[in-house]
């Protein structure tokens, strides 16, 4: 893997945060359980796919290397994601914000409710059928549109999602992947996938399948 790549994706994973946080007017705010409620944006579906290996997306235009200055004076370029090797050490390194933007909220819940006892693997499909859905021009061109779209994700109940506990481990585990996903610094084991469902069920979808992941099967 090039530290070109490397950097490519740690810029735009930081790049990312620079669009989708917002400020809450002090660090010291205690997390609490909250009700994410349905957003005036379109809407969602669900997925199926095979396990492949995770691999960092390839940057189409990569960006130059940020430097910094040695204590001698000379620039020696910054090399964020140096010895990422697995999704799971990619995770380990995502800083989770103080607050986040409602849409990065809708993501993460999706990804939360879908999938939080599944693999990062599992997880990180959910997250990018989402991505690629708000991106398709074929959805609503929002993660809330997408995930609050009626009759498409069981967990949302009277236009609303459950409450969370923000302090939780599984949470801060989806918000790090919701993270991953919007910036597209990991290739999910389905990419592409615009489509899932539970393995315990059957639909005639007609849809191409690509996979099962965990307890998800996608389609594209």
């Amino acid at each position: 893997m090039s530290r070109q790549f490397r950097v490519a994706s740690a810029v735009c994973i930081a790049a990312s945060f620079a669009t989708i946080l917002f400020s809450t007017g002090g660090s010291g705010a205690k997390a609490q359980d909250i009700q994410i409620p349905v957003a005036q944006a379109p809407g969602s579906s669900a997925i199926t796919v095979e396990p492949r290996q995770s691999v960092f997306r390839p940057a189409e235009q990569p960006l130059n290397q940020p430097e910094s200055t040695t204590a001698e004076g000379d620039s020696a370029a910054v090399d964020p994601l140096a010895g990422v090797t697995s999704l799971a050490d990619l995770v380990a390194r995502t800083p989770i914000p103080t607050s986040i933007s409602r849409e990065m909220e809708c993501l993460a819940g999706a990804i939360y409710f879908e999938a939080r006892s599944e693999t990062l693997d599992g997880q990180l499909a959910v997250g990018r059928v989402i991505v690629t859905r708000a991106a398709s021009g074929r959805f609503p061109n929002s993660y809330c549109g997408v995930v609050y779209q009626p009759s498409q994700f069981s967990f949302v109940r009277s236009n609303a999602m459950p409450a969370i506990n923000r302090e939780s481990a599984l949470w801060q585990r989806a918000v790090r992947i919701a993270l991953i996903a919007h910036a597209g610094a990991w290739r999910s084991p389905v990419e592409g996938a615009m489509f899932f469902h539970a393995a315990h069920v059957s639909p005639s979808w007609g849809k191409i399948r690509m996979a099962r992941v965990d307890n998800h099967v996608f389609y594209r």
